[in-house]
């Protein structure tokens, strides 16, 4: 198959695109004409340049295209109304959506539109048994935080998409680390442990997953998954207090203490307010609380059972997998 990805300059793109060149796919990159794509190294790809504001330049770069993989969905970065970050990531997905839709009526075969989801869209379980793909909002959930609000309404556009048509399928990885995490994004947390300039860390549980694994997951996905299905891709169930005392011991360090939760809201409240006032973009944002203190453990069975999927490499690797590509890049003081 030819399958394009979207985001592949990213963590978990770069892990996908190297999993469907190693499975024998031929791999289309689309990005935007200033994407570094030296990030992937000697891989072999074809390249197509697209503006993703434009639903000409994002129809055209699908033609001939018979699967394309959606790693790059939006993510609140700077503080704003959540109400503004719900309308930009469903503007960004629609916009998606749509170009997928006028490829194959203008002839593309694309048979598999997979998006890249985020398991905070599940409900979260009250008797702390694991989070399965079945776990449903009545509603719109209450919590107004923009991630969980963000990733809920993609999720439920997926989903919407897939009814009316669309050949849609949701692939959720868990909590990922690996290599070629160059934001980072959830690199960050073992970065912070690492170079001892994490102050403290929130209570929760979460399921942990190597990069090239839920890479080889997503993958599964386009190949195996069924239209409309969501799919969980997971590691190893861990609590917030294992997963930072692993990264410690990978990084020769002692990671910091807990804080509690309320304690880190009013800190991210606070230097929300210096950032509308003028001052530096938050360290500690209302989305990183979500990823550490609103997690839950997962169940992949779903995955492993329809898809064949299961995670090859352990949480302890993954981690010292990571910590050595950000201590090549320098990002990392050893």
């Amino acid at each position: 198959m030819n399958i394009a990805v979207l985001g592949a300059t990213g963590m978990l793109g770069n892990h996908t695109a190297r999993a469907i060149v190693h499975a024998g796919h031929t791999l289309t990159v689309l990005h935007r004409s200033t994407s570094n794509l030296s990030v992937l190294g000697n891989i072999p790809y074809q390249s197509r340049i697209l503006d993703t504001n434009s639903l000409p330049s994002m129809q055209q770069s699908l033609m001939g295209i018979d699967a394309v993989i959606h790693c790059a969905a939006y993510y609140p970065t700077i503080p704003r109304k959540w109400q503004e970050d719900v309308r930009l990531g469903m503007e960004q997905m629609n916009l998606f959506y749509d170009a997928c839709a006028g490829a194959m009526k203008a002839g593309s075969v694309l048979n598999k539109i997979v998006y890249c989801g985020g398991a905070i869209a599940l409900k979260r379980r009250t008797d702390g048994t694991p989070g399965r793909e079945t776990d449903e909002y009545a509603s719109q959930p209450d919590d107004t935080n923009a991630y969980i609000q963000v990733k809920w309404a993609m999720d439920n556009l997926a989903k919407t998409r897939a009814t009316s048509g669309l050949p849609v399928t949701i692939g959720i990885p868990a909590m990922t680390f690996g290599e070629y995490d160059f934001g980072p994004t959830t690199g960050r947390l073992l970065v912070e442990i690492a170079n001892g300039t994490l102050a403290g860390y929130l209570r929760g549980n979460r399921n942990v997953i190597y990069a090239g694994d839920a890479g080889r997951g997503l993958l599964a996905v386009t190949e195996r998954g069924r239209v409309g299905a969501r799919y969980l891709l997971t590691g190893e169930n861990l609590s917030m207090d294992a997963l930072t005392q692993m990264i410690g011991e990978v990084a020769g360090t002692t990671p910091p203490r807990a804080v509690p939760l309320l304690a880190a809201k009013l800190v991210a409240q606070i230097q929300e307010w210096r950032y509308k006032m003028g001052g530096d973009e938050p360290k500690l944002t209302k989305s990183a609380i979500a990823v550490m203190a609103m997690g839950q453990f997962l169940d992949g069975s779903k995955a492993a059972q329809e898809l064949g999927f299961k995670a090859e490499v352990s949480v302890k690797e993954a981690l010292k997998r990571a910590y050595t590509w950000f201590c090549e890049q320098g990002m990392i003081r050893r």
